[in-house]
């Protein structure tokens, strides 16, 4: 009998999760469910809590039994099964927190991302040595091995962007972000050259909010969006001082993608982001 896993992956969680919102929408109990397809209860709830992996094939049996006939959705639901493999994250395993590690997982799965910040430079549109910067003014203070830790895994979620067939990515960045001075000038204007860089490339969207665009919705927080395979997978992450928070709840996600439609329309187009971003490194 194989042993629950300590340390589900975020993507397994997800996977669980999912099949537990079909169960229930089903109106059956997890006891019920286990009789359908011939497992225990225990079985069954441990698959929904990530604990246990699961095959292709139970997961095509459990949407069947409940009713389940989204193909797209089961279909995208089977792609998250497999044996785990190791990937590069991994080695921050007993180094950086879970949170950190279960985003860069849906990070790495995701189909497109849109990120939105206020005060901050996106993670994944960082330079080394501003992303040096901000971890040197955590709360409580790094130690400067754990600086070099959260750098270099900051650095290498940025490969994702430069992939041979790289997800769409979208960001929208108030202008404050843009004033923020995070090291020295030099610093600073690598930072903004940087941001319209990766903006020339074909998959990468940098739109700029000015503050004479005025009020908009938002509490300031980051605000990462990340397209599923179908939009029952979208995911959210929130920044906040003590943790990265996950939400996959269907209302909220809906909530997240409305508000970043929003800030979308407030934000200069394209080639006037990139002109604005160009005059403020001038500035510096």
């Amino acid at each position: 009998m194989p042993q629950p896993s300590p340390l589900p992956t975020a993507r397994r969680r997800r996977l669980g999760a999912e099949l537990r919102r079909l169960r229930e929408r089903a109106d059956l109990s997890a006891t019920e469910a286990a009789a359908r397809v011939g497992a225990t209860q225990s079985r069954v709830s441990n698959i929904e809590a990530g604990r246990y992996g699961v095959s292709a094939d139970r997961v095509r049996a459990l949407a069947r039994h409940y009713d389940c006939t989204d193909e797209p959705l089961i279909d995208a639901l089977a792609a998250m099964t497999g044996e785990r493999r190791r990937n590069w994250w991994e080695e921050y395993r007993e180094i950086l927190s879970p949170r950190m590690l279960d985003l860069t997982e849906v990070e790495h799965h995701a189909v497109a991302l849109r990120v939105a910040n206020v005060i901050n430079i996106p993670g994944l549109l960082q330079t080394t040595d501003h992303a040096r910067v901000l971890f040197s003014h955590t709360v409580p203070p790094l130690k400067p091995h754990e600086i070099e830790h959260r750098v270099s895994h900051r650095i290498k979620r940025q490969a994702l962007l430069h992939r041979e067939e790289p997800q769409p990515y979208t960001a929208i960045i108030h202008e404050a972000a843009l004033h923020m001075r995070f090291g020295d000038r030099t610093t600073v204007r690598a930072q903004l050259h940087h941001l319209n860089a990766m903006s020339e490339l074909d998959h990468v969207t940098i739109a700029v909010i000015p503050f004479a665009s005025g009020p908009f919705h938002t509490s300031g927080q980051g605000i990462d969006y990340f397209h599923g395979p179908v939009h029952q997978l979208d995911t959210v992450q929130l920044d906040t001082d003590h943790a990265a928070e996950l939400i996959d709840a269907p209302a909220k996600l809906e909530r997240y993608h409305l508000v970043l439609d929003r800030m979308r329309q407030a934000a200069l187009p394209e080639t006037k982001s990139r002109d604005f971003i160009a005059q403020l490194a001038k500035a510096v």
